[in-house]
């Protein structure tokens, strides 16, 4: 065997290129489920809202959950990700129990405003520990599973700063919510609902990624020159 075919046969023992992180847009697509996850999410509230206007609670709440269903149905027969489909039958399957079992229409939005609230707190709490949970979320939606952040002073606090954003806009949105609720005004509070919903989410997935990215960036060693 020549020294070339020798040297051919061995193994490369170089560092294996780290993949790219998604781009900005792939990575706000993956979250909200591209346009047809922010619709197909929306649907079944808009229904809720205009059949309760326009009728009763209960002919509402059987039509928003056979919009949620027949959603995560086509979805399912058309091999696409449900992830989204299910997480909005989740909650307007809750909401609608206790609507129906009140006998409230404003009790069908009960279950988001808990959830909204007990998110804000927690993402606030993460903060104050040092523990943020937006670099936990990103270590395993972004990441997958790294979390060198933790061992960047600089990352740390940039995700400690980004948890306080996040917790302080959900709990505001929230708050309006909750002040609708107990005022009664049931048909601004399915609005408020739908209006506060993906698009503050959407600007904050966006000033999240556009941050951390950036933050990254100026952390990555700069290579001599040669090298």
């Amino acid at each position: 065997m020549t020294t070339g075919q020798h040297r051919a046969a061995q193994p490369e023992t170089g560092p294996p290129e780290e993949e790219p992180l998604p781009t900005i847009a792939e990575q706000m697509a993956d979250q909200l489920g591209g346009w047809r996850g922010l619709v197909e999410s929306s649907i079944p509230v808009v229904v809720f809202v205009l059949a309760n206007v326009i009728g009763e609670l209960r002919p509402a709440v059987i039509a928003s959950v056979s919009v949620a269903l027949l959603i995560a149905g086509l979805r399912l027969a058309q091999r696409r990700p449900i992830r989204h489909a299910i997480n909005g039958l989740f909650g307007v399957g809750v909401g609608a129990a206790i609507a129906w079992r009140t006998g409230d229409e404003r009790d069908f939005y009960l279950p988001g405003i808990l959830y909204g609230i007990g998110y804000g707190i927690a993402l606030l709490v993460s903060a104050a520990i040092r523990q943020p949970l937006v670099g936990w979320i990103w270590s395993v939606l972004v990441a997958k599973g790294r979390s060198e952040w933790r061992t960047d002073p600089k990352l740390v606090r940039t995700f400690t700063q980004l948890t306080v954003l996040w917790g302080v806009v959900w709990l505001a949105k929230v708050g309006v919510q909750a002040g609708l609720y107990l005022a009664h005004q049931d048909t601004a509070l399915g609005v408020a609902r739908l209006a506060l919903g993906y698009p503050p989410y959407a600007l904050l997935l966006l000033i999240t990624v556009w941050t951390v990215r950036r933050v990254t960036r100026e952390s990555s060693p700069t290579p001599l020159p040669g090298a």
